[in-house]
């Protein structure tokens, strides 16, 4: 059974690389609708914030970069579940391969 395993993580790992590949442009963060005037929702923009480098930022976006935004924070968000997930397989697959290692 450890070997099956060991060859089902081996063959997520692969995919997850391949996955990791694909993904294009990506920016961490989260995109807003703000408004000048929120009582009467009008003066409507877009500001994506984040941090980086333990720093608090805000960019403004303009409404025809806001498709191309959405899709690069989206990709980020893959992007880190990706490597949580080949993070927390790696971390699996070393267990296993020391218990393999123990059995005589």
């Amino acid at each position: 059974m450890t070997t099956k395993r060991l060859a089902q993580i081996d063959k997520r790992i692969g995919t997850i690389k391949a996955e990791l590949a694909a993904i294009g442009e990506m920016r961490p963060g989260s995109l807003t609708r703000q408004y000048k005037d929120p009582g009467s929702a009008s003066g409507a923009y877009y500001q994506l914030s984040y941090t980086l480098d333990m720093k608090s930022r805000t960019d403004y976006i303009p409404r025809n970069w806001v498709r191309d935004v959405r899709a690069q924070v989206g990709n980020y968000k893959r992007f880190k579940s990706l490597s949580a997930e080949w993070v927390a397989l790696s971390i699996e697959r070393c267990r296993l391969t020391m218990k393999l290692a123990r059995r005589p």
